[in-house]
């Protein structure tokens, strides 16, 4: 069979072909496209890299505003605190100036409301005994035939109502 005599040349005319564009093919894409490939790569890992670095200092920035800002924030709670705590002290102490000075006008209106009782009782006792003395007196004169002065019955009826 010729076919199988020509095997041995045919094979190493194809081994070599073959060899010579793997080669080829090697050293075009080894040579001269995968360093492009690596640089390129390389560049992509330095600015994810960066990225990655600024997003972190981002991030501190960040932590030190929101920590700044929280004291902030502490600082006027404390503040209105403070300010509401003066608020009450001074509403209360207004409070109590008022309540005071309503408790003196009550004061002086009871001291006033009193003294004009003291008089209308007395006026009333005066009346009373006044009248008191007259009716002794015609109760006397009436009963006994006696006239009685009424110096005396009023006297007699002072000592009577006091003692």
């Amino acid at each position: 069979m010729p076919q199988i005599t020509q095997l041995p040349l045919i094979f190493f005319s194809q081994l070599f072909w073959l060899l010579l564009v793997f080669g080829i093919i090697f050293f075009g894409i080894g040579r001269g496209m995968l360093p492009k490939i690596q640089s390129t790569v390389d560049a992509r890992e330095k600015k994810i890299a960066g990225d990655l670095e600024q997003a972190q200092a981002a991030r501190a920035a960040a932590d030190e505003t929101e920590a700044a800002w929280r004291a902030r924030m502490d600082a006027a709670r404390a503040e209105a605190g403070r300010l509401a705590q003066d608020a009450k002290q001074k509403s209360a102490q207004d409070t109590e100036k008022k309540v005071k000075a309503a408790a003196d006008k009550l004061n002086a209106k009871v001291e006033t409301s009193e003294a004009k009782i003291r008089e209308s009782l007395a006026a009333a006792r005066g009346e009373i005994e006044t009248v008191a003395a007259e009716a002794t007196r015609e109760m006397v004169q009436r009963l006994t035939g006696i006239k009685v002065d009424t110096k005396e019955a009023a006297v007699a009826v002072k000592a009577e109502m006091h003692g």
